[in-house]
């Protein structure tokens, strides 16, 4: 009995302990950098984003910020005219904004990756 005041202090401090440490680590759910930056870190521009694209052979939506938009169908005053696994294209009048999923990965043929490492041992 004399013991159980440590016992119980011990407890508590092993628990505290392990709630600190738990507070490093960080979301995996979370956006890349690029998407979950705020207006004041200058990454988003605040305009559309594309979150999703889901395409099926007798469906085609697009997620932008939040608002789901079938091909042919209105993003505010724009209308979605091109939808492809990467990026959605709306147009407004004349004006013509792509959207990416992925906007800071570029897509290359495996090809061009031999040649430009092939470049970068020389």
């Amino acid at each position: 009995m004399r013991h159980l005041p440590q016992l119980i202090f011990m407890m508590i401090a092993s628990c505290v302990a392990v709630t600190a440490g738990a507070q490093g680590l960080t979301d995996p759910t979370r956006p890349p950098g690029a998407l979950a930056a705020t207006a004041g870190e200058g990454g988003y521009t605040g305009g559309p984003v594309l979150q999703s694209v889901m395409l099926s052979p007798g469906r085609k939506v697009a997620v932008i910020s939040g608002e789901m938009v079938v091909l042919g169908g209105r993003y505010g005053s724009a209308r979605l005219v091109k939808l492809t696994e990467s990026e959605a294209v709306l147009k407004d009048g004349a004006e013509t904004t792509v959207l990416k999923l992925f906007p800071l990965v570029e897509k290359r043929m495996a090809g061009d990756l031999k040649k430009s490492a092939a470049r970068t041992k020389k």
